[in-house]
């Protein structure tokens, strides 16, 4: 995110915050561009805008493969999308100003400009390379204006796109000289490459421009670095080919990913937001929270969870909900900075909440190779948990300061009443469920290819009759937050008003989750969807309602489409310029080979030890997420630290799946938000509340720690990320590991039933840790493996089940040659000898004296798999002995929180008894 923002709300909160255009403006600066210019102006940027918007949703449907034109394949799409970008990002964009800024402006293109001339060959021409340097300083010297746009500057926006369409123009001629660029790609590449750096800077400020900058200067300088990290390194005609001419750089995954996935994920929660969808969550959480200790904190919790389903920005979460929020916390006793931090930890949470993750979900599914089902099944766990601790965090709150909740509006039935309600509720949603369920499995060989047809026509008649339901209730408004509140919305009538809303999210989830659709396809049905509700939905109420004025409302209905699909697209501005540009970074490390050397760095700096690598990963996280939106953050520290981590924890004895990895370096991307003195949400949620952004930060970290711990849990404990667990033990897991995390939250917070004493927030963090971790202390009492000499490998072996993992250390060379040592992790196969279910697993050995080497590792088997080779030594055998359940260790842990409340309910009932 561009620094302005963050100086700007800074200097001009208030006591009394920020008025809502300054908010609007605050938002607009950060997410979608700051620039004002004139009405012709602005109406030929939404146009772009709009044509980018079409244009995806053109290349994600079916249509091109029907018509059987307008069809571009995966490298001619990522080009029209960064074109797009770009041209966006210098018309939406104004230069942020200041003397860093221009010193970065004048000083990354002259040091990028020098390592391009560095590696050029001897007897290239090289006079053009400081000309185009000179060039873009000057553009960007010459000023840029927040009320019109410059002629340079529609000129930078014409360059940086004509660059970023020259992969498409030339795309027959390219693939017939891949390796050997010409004159021709390498202006065009060292054009491009330093505008999409000054389009970094403008669109997020100067962070991830530098990062990139160091990584592509690494790349021809890398024979002077120290040893520890040098390389030969590379020649202008290496780092053309690799960066921009093929799909190894700034074309590369991550900007797939954004063409393929994510802008399709943003346009559908613009389009569900323009359609009300966003009003309707947050007035939905206040019904039914609102009347609870600290209600109006508790509802903003979970109306930013369901807004996160539709919203991949930490700031926009922040404002469109903190906008309301915010006032009626502090009207029921929050502080500005403590009801500004609620609305900070509940808003960037919303990045982690499946489906959309802030675009993550979908890097991962590309980076770790598992299914999108599969990504959201391991996320889903640690989301809700953290939401629901957040819940309670505010309770503890409340409870410390003796708050209210807001007036009902009605009186609640009998607690019995209550329970029966839910009771049936859930029968009808289950019923329901299975129904659907089975009728598609009823309608898909009844209908055949006409089944699409019947199932669109079913899926409308449940839009309609929705709509006859919301249109007997009255249409929701947002109040104002600052005006008394008498009562608050009935949950009935506000939840019956919106349900058509969850109809486009049911889709997606269908499409994801029982259907199996990639999830560009998925989010292509699910907008296709969204597009339909906004055209329809303004003028059947109208009828429904016997409004008349059917026409007006349906021209309505089309400027609704019109401004969300506008809206998707500069939003997109800013993650499509992150994409690209971490592809820098992504194809310097896979150049240069600097993930192994970082390798060494990270062994070297953490002695080794696994706990220390997390903590300098996570620390890592923080600081380049303090500049980095969270996408290009993720990117960054997974490329460098991802297969570190897993390299370094096998050679630990600890396997950890490569899933576990990314979600913790996510996790900590996202803290990046929270964390002052960079955290923009803080800033965005001081500015509404009028509270001091550092403060407002600092109290917003202190609510995430719960956060921050998780991720270090399930990297230790992958149960949490539902791993080779069945639904019962899932059910199990959630259970245990959600009381954990409330009494992590209670230790923290210093509260529980009462105050706590210090020994008593020792014990809290005690029993949440064994109730997370039970292995840990288990595995102290009674080892779960025996440990042998290699020579009883074949023993071992036998006494193994079928299919059970025999542990083993091995010492041999990795790919470089350098002496590496692991424990490999190999399944047991049939057979009646040791041998012979060694020999079924693929590996074969030689016992020579107390040494036994590995032989053969068979192609395919899942002794290669493991990362058995020949001439591997094997050190160790770790053999599996029985063990007592680790759940054994939950009786002291539940002894230990048993005394902790028997000590706290005796203080509590000593104190004076209040409302």
């Amino acid at each position: 995110m561009s620094d302005d923002p963050q100086r700007n709300a800074s200097a001009r909160s208030t006591a009394e915050g920020l008025s809502q255009e300054e908010i609007d403006a605050l938002v607009a600066a950060a997410d979608t561009g700051g620039r004002t210019p004139s009405a012709p102006v602005a109406m030929f940027i939404t146009v772009v805008a709009l044509a980018w918007s079409l244009f995806q949703l053109w290349i994600a449907s079916p249509i091109p493969f029907m018509l059987g034109f307008g069809i571009f394949n995966d490298t001619e799409a990522r080009s029209f999308h960064l074109a797009f970008a770009l041209f966006l990002a210098f018309a939406a964009y104004p230069a942020a100003k200041g003397a860093f800024q221009t010193v970065l402006a004048i000083g990354v293109p002259v040091a990028v400009c020098a390592a391009f001339m560095h590696g050029a060959s001897s007897g290239d021409p090289v006079w053009w390379i400081p000309l185009v340097g000179a060039i873009l300083i000057g553009a960007v010297l010459l000023g840029s204006p927040r009320q019109r746009v410059p002629s340079w500057e529609w000129a930078l926006a014409i360059i940086g796109a004509a660059t970023a369409l020259y992969v498409f123009v030339f795309y027959a001629e390219i693939s017939r000289r891949i390796g050997a660029p010409i004159l021709q790609d390498r202006i065009i590449a060292v054009i491009g490459i330093l505008v999409l750096l000054e389009a970094t800077r403008r669109a997020l400020g100067p962070a991830l421009m530098i990062v990139a900058s160091i990584f592509l200067i690494y790349t021809f300088f890398g024979q002077m670095m120290p040893s520890i990290i040098a390389h030969k390194g590379n020649s202008l005609n290496e780092v053309v080919n690799h960066q921009w001419i093929t799909t190894q750089g700034v074309f590369g995954i991550a900007l797939g990913v954004s063409t393929s996935f994510v802008f399709l994920f943003v346009l559908f929660g613009s389009l569900l937001d323009k359609a009300g969808a966003g009003n309707y969550f947050i007035q939905v959480a206040f019904s039914l929270m609102g009347h609870m200790r600290g209600g109006p904190a508790k509802a903003a919790v979970v109306s930013s969870a369901m807004t996160g389903l539709i919203s991949g920005s930490s700031i926009a979460n922040v404002v469109t909900t903190g906008t309301f929020t915010i006032p009626l916390m502090k009207r029921v006793g929050f502080s500005s900075e403590k009801a500004g931090a609620v609305e900070v930890a509940s808003s960037v949470n919303g990045q982690i909440m499946p489906p959309v993750m802030g675009a993550a979900a979908f890097l991962m599914v590309e980076y770790v190779g598992i299914s999108y089902f599969d990504v959201v099944k391991h996320a889903f766990l640690p989301a809700v948990i953290s939401y629901i601790a957040l819940v309670y965090i505010v309770h503890l709150e409340a409870m410390k300061a003796n708050m209210k909740g807001l007036p009902r509006a009605y009186e609640p039935p009998p607690i019995i009443q209550r329970l029966i309600g839910i009771a049936f509720t859930i029968a009808v949603i289950c019923a329901l469920s299975f129904g659907v369920y089975y009728g598609m499995g009823w309608i898909r060989p009844t209908f055949g290819d006409s089944a699409g047809f019947v199932i669109f026509a079913l899926l409308i008649l449940v839009y309609v009759a929705l709509l006859r339901v919301a249109a007997r209730e009255a249409p929701l408004k947002m109040e104002d937050p600052n005006a008394p509140v008498t009562k608050l919305p009935l949950p009935g009538p506000t939840v019956r008003s919106g349900l058509h809303f969850i109809l486009p999210v049911v889709v997606l989830v269908w499409a994801l989750m029982v259907d199996r659709l990639s999830p560009g396809l998925s989010a292509f049905w699910a907008a296709a969807f969204m597009v339909f509700i906004l055209i329809t939905q303004r003028p059947i109420m109208a009828v429904l309602r016997r409004e008349g004025e059917i026409g007006l409302a349906m021209r309505q209905g089309f400027v609704d489409l019109i401004e969300g699909l506008v809206a998707g697209a500069r939003n997109m501005i800013g993650i499509g310029i992150a994409t690209a540009t971490a592809g820098i970074i992504v194809g310097a490390v896979s150049q240069t080979g600097v993930g192994s050397s970082l390798a060494d760095v990270v062994e070297v700096l953490s002695g080794g030890y696994i706990l220390a690598i997390l903590l300098l990963t996570a620390v890592l996280s923080l600081i380049l997420g303090m500049g980095l939106p969270t996408t290009a953050n993720y990117i960054v520290v997974s490329a460098l630290l991802a297969p570190v981590i897993v390299t370094l924890g096998q050679q630990n004895g600890l396997i950890v799946p490569l899933i576990a990895v990314h979600l913790f370096v996510f996790y900590f991307g996202i803290m990046a938000d929270v964390t002052p003195p960079v955290g923009l949400a803080s800033f965005a949620a001081a500015a509404v509340s009028g509270g001091d952004p550092i403060k407002t930060g600092g109290v917003a970290f202190f609510y995430s720690l719960r956060t921050a711990a998780l991720p270090f849990l399930f990297i230790f404990n992958t149960e949490l990320l539902l791993i080779n667990v069945t639904w019962v033990q899932g059910i199990f897991v959630f259970v245990v590991a959600t009381v954990a995390m409330l009494l992590f939250a209670a230790a923290t917070q210093g509260w529980f039933i009462t105050r706590n004493r210090i020994y008593e927030s020792a014990i809290l963090l005690l029993v949440a840790f064994s109730l997370f971790r039970p292995g840990f202390w288990m595995d102290m009492i009674a080892p779960p493996y025996d440990i042998l000499p290699p020579t009883q490998i074949e023993e071992a072996a036998i006494n193994t089940p079928t299919g059970e993992l025999l542990r083993l250390r091995i010492d041999g060379l990795n790919d470089l040659g350098d002496p590496i040592s692991f424990v490999a992790l190999l399944p047991i196969g049939e057979g009646e000898t040791g041998e012979e279910r060694l020999l079924a697993s693929g590996l074969e050995v030689i016992v020579q004296g107390d040494q036994v080497i590995v032989d053969n590792a068979a192609f395919g088997s899942p002794a290669q798999e493991a990362g058995f080779d020949w001439d591997q030594e094997i050190t160790q055998v770790l053999a599996p002995i029985p063990q007592p359940s680790k759940y054994w260790i939950f009786l002291p842990a539940l002894l230990l929180l048993g005394g902790v409340v028997m000590m706290q309910r005796r203080r509590a009932a000593a104190l004076p008894q209040t409302a």
